[in-house]
């Protein structure tokens, strides 16, 4: 669940990054407030209107589907500010050398901004997929059983709620440390020789 809405939020975010990015102010806006609203806003509240609210206005969705689009346009607001940032790291005249070979606006971003950004956004990719493993131990409360759901029900029926939950936190623990470990090893493999971070790990 945490992955599908981390992918959906990747998919949604680069593209609203390029738009806060390069497209005309009117849209910047557009997308701007967006992003602000779905990061100014608790998650829960988010999912709560998916799952409650729509119905009421004929959009209806099961608990499952609720929660990964709740998890991916959360995460694609804030993928889109990590996309953003990693973009505008790029330094503005390779935008301009690479006008200058021949290349049109289009393949300078694509071939140029982007393959240095995506590299330099692994360590909020990180974080993001961290937060959203996290996270998504709240769609329990619009009746989605995942791994905190389940250890309730567990601990309700055998009344061992401290050893449930000290496994259940060893589960999120050992997730989470798996995918920092892999994110450094990509972090090296992809690094961009005189734009490696002293404190990069591997």
């Amino acid at each position: 669940m945490a992955a599908t809405g981390f992918i959906l939020g990747a998919a949604t975010g680069l593209p609203l990054s390029l738009v806060e990015t390069y497209a005309p102010r009117g849209l910047r806006w557009l997308v701007t407030s967006y992003v602000e609203l779905i990061r100014g806003t608790p998650m829960l509240v988010q999912l709560f209107l998916i799952y409650y609210a729509l119905p009421q206005v004929g959009i209806t969705f099961d608990a499952m589907t609720a929660a990964i689009i709740g998890l991916g346009m959360n995460s694609g607001a804030y993928q889109a500010e990590y996309f953003r940032g990693a973009i505008n790291s790029v330094q503005s005249g390779q935008m301009e050398a690479a006008v200058s070979i021949g290349l049109s606006k289009t393949q300078a971003i694509l071939h140029v901004i982007l393959a240095q950004a995506l590299r330099l956004v692994i360590p909020a990719w990180t974080n993001e997929a961290v937060y959203l493993i996290q996270y998504s131990s709240v769609v329990y409360l619009i009746t989605v059983i995942e791994l905190t759901g389940m250890g309730t029900i567990i601990g309700t029926q055998t009344y061992e709620y401290v050893s449930t939950y000290i496994i259940i936190a060893l589960i999120y623990l050992a997730t989470t440390l798996a995918i920092v470990r892999a994110s450094h090893l990509i972090e090296f493999k992809t690094a961009i020789p005189g734009l490696t971070t002293k404190n990069q790990r591997v």
